[in-house]
């Protein structure tokens, strides 16, 4: 996963130019057409969200702005890479204007099965399957 950080004038609500709208477009492309792209969003700035403390069994809600927009999330693509370094190449792509600060984190995405074999059962996997088949009917 690549995931690109807020910054003041994401969280300002600064929109995007076309100009700017279209590049994301073509590396969106390029990187569909490689074959790697799974998903990709953006997100709007933290006023217009909440977050949802679960502690103890008590919810506690907060409603947005936050106030350290470099640890927000502005948007993120979801990948399949074949190694860190093949991430890190395409997140070294993303467009970026020439007057802008990018920072992106590059995160692998739990295998479940995979990588929690000692607890993730043969059921649980078979129930992420059934899962997974019934949200790409919802697409």
């Amino acid at each position: 996963m690549i995931i690109i950080k807020s910054d003041e004038e994401t969280e300002a609500g600064r929109v995007p130019s076309e100009d700017e709208f279209a590049e994301m477009a073509r590396f969106n492309q390029e990187m569909a057409d490689a074959g790697v792209l799974l998903a990709a969003e953006g997100l709007l700035d933290s006023h217009k969200g909440a977050r949802v403390r679960l502690s103890g069994g008590n919810t506690t809600i907060t409603d947005g702005p936050f106030t350290e927009s470099k640890e927000l999330v502005a948007g993120f693509w979801i990948i399949r890479a074949d190694s860190l370094e093949e991430a890190i190449d395409w997140a070294s792509r993303v467009p970026s204007p020439p007057d802008v600060e990018t920072n992106l984190e590059v995160r692998q995405v739990a295998e479940a099965f995979e990588d929690y074999a000692e607890t993730y059962t043969e059921e649980l996997k078979q129930g992420e399957d059934k899962l997974r088949e019934q949200m790409a009917e919802n697409q």
